[in-house]
């Protein structure tokens, strides 16, 4: 799992470090992957990531390997999202499960959405409340942590 996460992702981050990518921008670009990446409306994470990344000027690589790593938080996060965001409206609780929702998807996207419509506004509301403060507190995690990693990166010789 360890040389798969350092080829799979670490390494292309480095890579970017070493490219010239700024720490402050690719630490943006990993706070805005992991929040979207983590969006619970199945299906938009790529292409929201793909037009944020394009109006802010963010790196398209980056972005869109991390968002594609937040695959199965996204799937985990589904329910937790549907509860907060009842919690929020003070709607009464859903019979909201994983296995259902996947049963209902092989109906057809149409279908699962008319039926799932209430699930999947709560839990849009409760992400969208909570998903700038995310961005914002990854982002100040990530800066530094990156600062030294191009630090590490311009000390090394490549080769």
């Amino acid at each position: 799992m360890k040389k798969w996460l350092h080829r799979r992702l670490l390494g292309p981050l480095l890579g970017l470090l070493r490219a010239g990518l700024a720490p402050r921008q690719l630490a943006l670009c990993i706070a805005i992957a992991i929040v979207i990446g983590n969006i619970p409306i199945l299906g938009v994470s790529t292409i929201l990531c793909a037009c944020i990344a394009l109006i802010c000027r963010l790196n398209m690589p980056a972005i869109q390997l991390v968002q594609a790593a937040m695959a199965p938080t996204q799937l985990l996060l589904l329910i937790p999202f549907v509860r907060l965001g009842e919690w929020i409206l003070g709607a009464p609780r859903q019979a909201v499960s994983l296995e259902a929702g996947l049963a209902l998807l092989s109906r057809g996207v149409w279908q699962t959405f008319v039926a799932l419509r209430d699930a999947i506004f709560h839990a849009a509301l409760a992400w969208i409340l909570i998903a700038p403060l995310c961005i914002y507190l990854l982002q100040r995690l990530f800066t530094p942590v990156f600062e030294r990693m191009a630090a590490q990166v311009r000390r090394r010789p490549i080769g």
